[in-house]
C-alpha cells in the first residue's frame, strides 16, 4: 500500500504549526508550491506501520480564493486528492475558525477537526462541548493540547480510519437563500455531466456562480458553463459572493453558540479585540 497524503490546513495563529511538528519531528522539508511564492511544509510519521506524509497548507481563513494563499490551500484540499484533511482549529474561538471548517466540508467529507488550545480554553472558561460539536459537523473533533503531545495519538489514530474510510463521515452541509440553492441545483446538473466523481458537482456550481475563473485551470470542461453563466449572472457577482460568505459566516456562528459555553464578561475581552 501506497503512502496516506494527509493535508493540514487552519486559520493562523491556531496552533496548526505546534501540530505539524509534534507530528512529523525533525522528518520534513519546505519548498515553494509550482508556480507560487507560498512556502509550503511537508512531512512524515509512521502510524500502524504506514507512512504518512503530511501537507502544511499556507493558514488561511477561507477558500474562496481571495488571495495567493486560499487558492494555494483550495487547489490542494480540491484537487491534490489528499486522502484525508486535518482542521486544526483555536478551541478559545471556535466561531472564526468554523468559517474555515465548513468551506472544506463543501469540498470533501473525510475530515477530522483538531481543536487545538484546550489548555487556552479551559484557562479562560470556555468550554467546548466536543461531542455535540462532532455531531454538528458530522466529522470527528478530537481535543488537543499540541505544545504538549495532548491527542495527538488519538489525532493519529482518527485520520487513518477516515482515510481508509473505516470511519465514515456525514459531513454538514451549508444551506444557501433560496436563490442561490436553485441555480446552484441547476448549473450542477450540467456540471455533473463534465467532472470527475471525487469533486462535488455543487461546489463547482457555487464556483461558476461567483464568477471564480481560478478554478478553470483544473476544470477545463465547464469552460463553457462557465462564460455562459457570466453572462448571466456578471450583474448580480457581488450580491451572489456577499450572500455565499454570509451564509457561510452565519451558519458558523449558530453552531458555534450551541457548542461553546463563555463566562460572564468582565472588564475589556482584549484578545478579541486584538482579534477583531
Amino acid at each position: 500500500m501506497g503512502d496516506l497524503v494527509i493535508a493540514l490546513a487552519g486559520n493562523p495563529n491556531t496552533g496548526k504549526s505546534t501540530v505539524f511538528n509534534a507530528l512529523t519531528g525533525l522528518n520534513q522539508h519546505t519548498g515553494n508550491w509550482p508556480g507560487k511564492t507560498v512556502a509550503s511544509a511537508r512531512g512524515k510519521y509512521n502510524h500502524g506501520g504506514e507512512e504518512v506524509v503530511l501537507v502544511d497548507l499556507p493558514g488561511t481563513y477561507s477558500l474562496l480564493a481571495s488571495s495567493v494563499e486560499e487558492q494555494v490551500a483550495r487547489d490542494f484540499i480540491c484537487f491534490g486528492n489528499p486522502d484525508a484533511t486535518i482542521l486544526v482549529a483555536d478551541a478559545t474561538c471556535l466561531e472564526r475558525n468554523l468559517n474555515l471548517a465548513l468551506q472544506v466540508l463543501e469540498i470533501t467529507p473525510k475530515a477530522v477537526l483538531c481543536l487545538n488550545l484546550m489548555d487556552e480554553a479551559e484557562r479562560k472558561g470556555i468550554h467546548v462541548d466536543t461531542e455535540k460539536l462532532a455531531q454538528k459537523l458530522g466529522i470527528p473533533v478530537i481535543a488537543a493540547v499540541a505544545r504538549d503531545g495532548q491527542g495527538l495519538a488519538e489525532l493519529k489514530d482518527t485520520v487513518a480510519q477516515v482515510a481508509a474510510g473505516e470511519r465514515p463521515t456525514n459531513p454538514y452541509v451549508p444551506r444557501y437563500p433560496q436563490w442561490i440553492e436553485r441555480e446552484v441545483q441547476r448549473l450542477a446538473t450540467e456540471v455533473v455531466e463534465l467532472i470527475p466523481d471525487q469533486i462535488s458537482a455543487e461546489w463547482v456550481a457555487l464556483r461558476v456562480l461567483e464568477g471564480d475563473s481560478s478554478i478553470l485551470s483544473y476544470l477545463t470542461e465547464v469552460a463553457e458553463i462557465f462564460d455562459r453563466a457570466q453572462s448571466r449572472y456578471q450583474d448580480q457577482a457581488n450580491t451572489i459572493r456577499d450572500g455565499i460568505v454570509t451564509t457561510i459566516y452565519q451558519q458558523a456562528e449558530a453552531i458555534a453558540s450551541q457548542v461553546v459555553s463563555v463566562p460572564e464578561k468582565q472588564g475589556t475581552d482584549w484578545d478579541r479585540k486584538i482579534d477583531d
